[in-house]
């Protein structure tokens, strides 16, 4: 509020000078100033603000972390009971309207709609009434529209009802006037960007990390299924599934560094650390994923040789996650570290490390566990580990799901793709299954647990099935279908709260 009433004043003090010829005539460029009319006069500087719209996904690392340590996979860890406050919330449900993390995840998801609103506003015209056309433009906007789109849905499915803008940018004369908008709106916005960002993308993008036709259907299956659209999610999501990807034979492969953006990458977010960052007043702000530092096992040292660097032991698998995993199944040493079964197994490397002070389950989240040389300059801020958003696994497993509660259900068709990702889960198909209906359905959903356990879809997914009640201690219905609006928005601009928040 503060900040907002010097802003106001500001403004005010300002419009003291309207009258002034001298001040209305003043050109900002005698002062080597950028204004925003000198925006988009070039291929370039569409192309260049068109990646900054993808900067906010790399500050939205916490949306992963939250998404499990939330549920049965995983709890908060760290070094006591007020190390990182506000996971400890998240994972106890004591959370409140001032959780910092989530408000942050707020703040991000909104900047990144704010500039994909920026670029659309001046599709077709710049900001000088100047039409700009280059090769490749209309594949461009479709990236747009599906950045758009992904910020949209990760909002509305944390807060419900969120406020809803499309035609501009937020600017502070906006505060006080927001409402929020009904989720269906909002979803029925996302769908719209999805249908657009598929009619513009190409198949493929040369660059890694770009949109993708392949990685809009797929996020249009997703958004259909958490709408019960399963029919239209059946439809989209078998041109993903008859698209270029397969699933790679070593599952702990694909979480490796020479594994990121592999032949099942349908889309992750990318990181680097090029450019290494050094502000702890931002650690999530820089190019470099600063949740992997959390994952790690504290104080964890050995041999020159030994792969693995030290953590702050946060996003602590359960002992119940592990107990998941049948005997067989690979998937388990790829997502569930064993710290003490891999120091008596590896007896060379004289390993050391710190016992998790925290709710200490003995294991930590192998999937993102740091290792040396991925990282540079402040080492904890700056991994370059990529996130994997929606995989090829997840993607049969989305389109078994919508087969199987469809109208017009195809049990066949989904226990071939959740067999497909079984098959592969234990080399073999003598695990596969060969149930129909609900017992089908209950088992491709034990299945999205196994295969994406650590990866931040597990709150999501139990609450859109409606299992949340049941599968995760603390959860109450009525409230915590959603996280609380952050209450510097009800501050600044009046918008209302969640219930029973």
């Amino acid at each position: 509020m503060k900040y907002l009433r010097n802003i106001i004043g500001l403004i005010a003090f300002l419009s003291i000078f309207t009258g002034c010829k001298k001040w209305i005539e003043f050109d900002p460029h005698d002062e080597y100033a950028v204004t925003e009319a000198d925006y988009l006069k070039t291929e370039f500087d569409y192309q260049s603000m068109t990646i900054s719209c993808y900067t906010p996904l790399q500050w939205m690392n916490q949306l992963v972390v939250i998404g499990d340590i939330a549920t049965d996979n995983a709890v908060s860890g760290g070094e006591n009971a007020s190390d990182v406050l506000d996971l400890q919330q998240i994972d106890d449900y004591t959370t409140n309207s001032n959780n910092g993390t989530l408000a942050d995840l707020w703040t991000v998801a909104y900047e990144g709609v704010n500039r994909t609103n920026y670029l659309l506003k001046y599709k077709d015209a710049n900001i000088g009434g100047e039409t700009i056309e280059f090769p490749g433009k209309n594949e461009l906007y479709g990236e747009i529209y599906f950045l758009r789109a992904y910020y949209y849905f990760n909002l509305v499915r944390m807060y419900g009802d969120v406020v809803l803008f499309t035609d501009r940018k937020l600017e502070v004369t906006d505060f006080g006037t927001l409402q929020r908008s009904p989720k269906a709106e909002v979803y029925t916005q996302i769908e719209k960007d999805l249908n657009d960002a598929i009619a513009a993308l190409p198949l493929t993008n040369p660059q890694a990390g770009r949109a993708t036709k392949y990685a809009a259907q797929a996020l249009l299956g997703k958004v259909y299924l958490y709408e019960n659209k399963f029919d239209e999610a059946a439809v989209v999501l078998e041109n993903v599934v008859n698209g270029p990807f397969s699933l790679v034979t070593d599952f702990n492969s694909i979480f490796l560094l020479e594994g990121e953006n592999g032949p099942e990458s349908v889309f992750e977010v990318q990181y680097s650390n090029g450019s290494p960052y050094y502000n702890w007043g931002g650690v999530s702000r820089g190019q470099g994923n600063y949740a992997v530092q959390q994952c790690g096992v504290r104080g964890f040292s050995g041999t020159a040789d030994m792969p693995y660097a030290a953590g702050w032991s946060t996003n602590l698998p359960t002992q119940e996650l592990a107990d998941a995993y049948e005997v067989g199944d690979q998937r388990k040493e790829a997502t569930v570290f064993d710290v003490e079964a891999y120091n008596n197994d590896n007896p060379d490397y004289n390993v050391t490390y710190t016992v998790a002070p925290y709710k200490n389950t003995g294991l930590y989240d192998k999937k993102y566990l740091p290792r040396k040389g991925q990282t540079s300059g402040q080492i904890e801020l700056n991994y370059a580990n990529n996130q994997r958003i929606i995989r090829f696994s997840d993607v049969l497993l989305m389109a078994a799901e919508a087969n199987n509660r469809a109208i017009a259900a195809d049990d066949g068709k989904a226990q071939n793709y959740l067999n497909r990702v079984r098959e592969r889960a234990f080399g073999d198909n003598l695990h596969n299954i060969t149930a129909s209906g609900d017992a089908l359905k209950q088992a491709i959903w034990e299945e999205r647990r196994l295969e994406l356990a650590m990866e931040g879809d597990r709150l999501f997914d139990l609450i859109r099935t409606g299992q949340a009640p049941t599968k995760i201690p603390g959860f109450t219905i009525g409230k915590n279908e959603v996280f609380p609006i952050p209450q510097k928005e009800i501050d600044i601009s009046g918008l209302t709260q969640n219930p029973n928040w």
